[in-house]
């Protein structure tokens, strides 16, 4: 089930923290609970991606993404991800999350979140975002000019442009 008190939690608390620029990192804190463990008693890997959204709504809140979205009647979606797990998470563990938006193209805005154990991180995913509304995709230019934001992203990291001219060359629909 989604977690849905965490999500008021970290919404609670994004609305009395101060406001965030656009490319600006929110960092939050969780904890591993017994209810997010796979059969291995580890973070489950559906579940981090579960987590990772309880730090970019907080993101939107504070950056005020949120507050466009319900005035354009937008919304947001994930549109692909990568991800990359390199330490165990186990029930009880202590966790802090970074989330950031890079930039954009013409048709995603990516972010990036991690997850750490004090100075050691135990997850990372690339989160590739559509804007959208009833007609369709909508330009995330139009999203960051609404926002004051220059209409251009800044360039986004060789290893974001890498994943998505690697995505361009997956197959859809894939074969059966």
């Amino acid at each position: 089930m989604y977690p849905f008190l965490r999500m008021i939690k970290v919404m609670a608390l994004a609305r009395r923290q101060p406001p965030l620029g656009l490319f600006d990192t929110h960092v939050s804190q969780l904890r591993c609970w017994p209810w997010d463990l796979d059969p291995w008693v580890e973070l489950n890997n559906g579940r981090t991606l579960t987590l990772y959204d309880l730090g970019r709504l907080p993101l939107s809140r504070r950056t005020g993404i949120e507050r466009l979205l319900r005035e354009r009647r937008w919304g947001l979606t994930v549109a692909g991800s990568s991800t990359r797990y390199r330490r165990r998470v186990t029930v009880f563990m202590p966790l802090t999350m970074h989330t950031r938006c890079v930039g954009w193209d013409a048709r995603f805005v990516y972010m990036e979140q991690s997850l750490w154990n004090g100075e050691e991180c135990t997850s990372h995913v690339l989160i590739r975002s559509a804007i959208v509304s009833k007609a369709g995709i909508v330009p995330p230019r139009e999203m960051a000019l609404a926002m004051g934001a220059p209409a251009e992203s800044p360039p986004l990291p060789d290893w974001v442009q890498a994943w998505t001219q690697a995505e361009a060359t997956r197959p859809w629909p894939p074969g059966r």
